[in-house]
């Protein structure tokens, strides 16, 4: 690839001295797959996804390309996520029980990462300003598994008064001008020109300003970006330390082949080597910037706790589900029962109340209520451990493709013939609903996520 935008190589000939022939050269180098397995699901044994090698950081992170109708993917077993980015969520590392906002999250990397450490205790909000974005994001925690993720879509100064002083970790993971994925997606450099990462700082210092006021004091705030310029990395975070002193900068723990950040190519300040740059040329990955802020305690100003989510059920909806539960669940969920329209959400317990925000995944979709009856989620199937289900059928490959495909099959005819709602596993982790009618399992896979199993 030697095609750069006109101004890229020369900028960084200059910005990387005798570096820049090694670091140009990696341009032409294959880019590096990479997934996440998934720490949620019952069973963390592959399936059907072949890799290589550990990602040096974290204990999920696998060198390989997954397939989208894998078994993996479809139970939500791995996550595909390029090595360098997942850095990020081990920098992050949230504890459970944690309020934690991922500000901008689509596709989903980042959040899924999140869940990951949280083990489906606290609350994540995953925000995403695009309507579309948000949609992909919502699909991708659904089947990540994730209980305790509220998506939303707001643009970030809208969630300032919901939420002010409210998060005990940030994660903004910024727009940016993209340098660092040009060899992933070479069309990203069609947007790039030589004043490109001036006008994304721009947005990126504007994003900030309103996700700090989302901060709790002691609170921490990792920043990322997927891009080599100084404008929208070092000099980002001196802008930061300038202007808000109560910021202090935390060491990053990094791993081989990751650099410290630059202080002369932003103010000088030696604070500035707390920061990680991933480069190419240095490890097996694309590029990232990744900076690690805390808001130092202050005296707390005493607030009014936020209004929580109360359930809304109708009493005929509360009868509705306890007969399914009764019937299907081992024991009972943990949360906050809310309907939006004839669909069931499972919120965490203390989640602020939803009004006034743009929603599109509260917590776990648990199904929907029909006339006199209810129809459970795949999302349900997704989230919950096999153990939590009375009535567990494991399908062999034959079966597991017909399913996906929507078809319905006859269950071995040795199993007890009970009736009524079946998780459906394969590799020991839920793939979905059947309901059982006379020895014929009936299909409730989503129609608009069937296919055919090459």
């Amino acid at each position: 690839m030697d095609d750069f935008p006109q101004g890229f190589k020369e900028r960084y000939a200059e910005l990387l001295g005798d570096e820049a022939e090694a670091f140009f050269a990696t341009f032409k180098q294959p880019v590096q797959k990479g997934f996440r397995i998934n720490p949620l699901k019952a069973n963390q044994t592959l399936y059907d996804t072949q890799t290589t090698q550990a990602v040096a950081w974290g204990n999920w992170g696998r060198f390989g390309r997954l397939k989208g109708h894998s078994v993996d993917h479809t139970t939500g077993l791995i996550y595909s996520q390029e090595p360098s980015a997942q850095l990020v969520g081990e920098i992050a590392h949230p504890q459970p029980d944690e309020k934690v906002l991922d500000l901008a999250a689509a596709p989903g990397g980042k959040t899924t990462h999140l869940a990951s450490f949280m083990n489906q205790k606290g609350l994540l909000v995953s925000n995403e300003i695009f309507k579309k974005r948000a949609q992909i994001l919502s699909e991708n925690v659904e089947r990540f598994g994730a209980k305790n993720v509220l998506v939303t879509n707001h643009a970030p100064a809208e969630l300032v008064p919901k939420f002010a002083g409210y998060f005990d970790r940030i994660v903004l993971d910024a727009p940016c001008s993209g340098e660092g994925m040009f060899r992933k997606d070479p069309d990203a450099m069609q947007y790039w020109d030589v004043d490109y990462p001036s006008r994304c700082a721009k947005l990126q210092r504007e994003i900030l300003v309103e996700a700090l006021k989302m901060l709790k004091s002691g609170g921490e705030l990792i920043y990322s970006t997927c891009t080599f310029a100084p404008e929208e990395d070092e000099q980002i975070i001196a802008w930061l330390l300038d202007s808000y002193p109560e910021l202090e900068l935390m060491p990053i723990d990094k791993p081989k082949g990751v650099d410290d950040g630059r202080p002369e190519w932003a103010d000088g300040n030696p604070e500035l080597v707390k920061t990680a740059r991933l480069f190419p040329h240095h490890l097996d990955g694309e590029g990232h910037f990744i900076a690690h802020l805390r808001l130092k305690e202050a005296d707390a100003v005493a607030k009014k706790a936020p209004e929580v989510v109360k359930t809304n059920l109708t009493d005929s909806q509360k009868e509705i589900w306890q007969t399914f539960a009764d019937e299907t669940l081992q024991r009972p969920l943990m949360g906050t029962l809310i309907t939006f329209g004839d669909q069931l959400y499972l919120v965490p317990t203390d989640t602020p109340s939803l009004k006034g925000l743009r929603v599109l995944r509260a917590g776990l979709n648990l199904g929907t209520f029909k006339k006199n009856r209810f129809e459970p989620n795949l999302a349900l199937a997704l989230a919950e451990q096999p153990e939590m289900f009375k009535h567990v059928y494991p399908l062999d490959d034959q079966q597991w493709a017909q399913y996906v495909h929507g078809e319905t099959f006859f269950v071995d005819s040795d199993i007890q013939q009970v009736k009524g709602w079946y998780l459906l596993t394969i590799n020991g982790n839920g793939t979905g609903f059947g309901k059982l009618v006379d020895g014929q399992m009936k299909n409730f896979y989503p129609k608009g996520l069937r296919f055919m199993p090459k």
